[in-house]
């Protein structure tokens, strides 16, 4: 039941990254990748907040395994930020990956901390 569980969230996190990336990205329009920082720093904070209250191992696997592990993505993260880097664009590139990290943090702190408000 389990891996079930993780493939219904990532069919619902995989296109939801895909299409916030691409919305992010066409509404700024700036050369720093804000669709994949959006992404990340969302399922950090749905992680935490799911982690926090404490959820059932079902819940845990739909939502923290399946559709963060899906709506985020490392390897965006670190494919962008190289990109950046052999641009020229050195300085967005410390940025990003700096900035993704402990925005990231921050928002699974924060996950942790609202989540816990809802631990039953």
């Amino acid at each position: 039941m389990t891996p079930l569980l993780v493939v219904l969230g990532a069919a619902v996190g995989a296109p939801l990254r895909y299409l916030t990336d691409r919305l992010v990205q066409s509404r700024l329009g700036t050369r720093f990748p804000w669709g994949t920082f959006t992404v990340n720093v969302a399922g950090s904070f749905v992680l935490g907040l799911v982690l926090g209250a404490g959820a059932s191992p079902a819940v845990t696997a739909l939502v923290g395994t399946g559709f963060c592990g899906a709506l985020t993505t490392y390897s965006t993260f670190g494919w962008e930020t190289v990109q950046l880097a052999s641009r020229g664009d050195r300085l967005l590139a410390v940025l990003n990956a700096a900035g993704s990290v402990l925005a990231a943090l921050v928002a699974a702190g924060l996950g942790l901390a609202a989540g816990a408000l809802f631990a039953t």
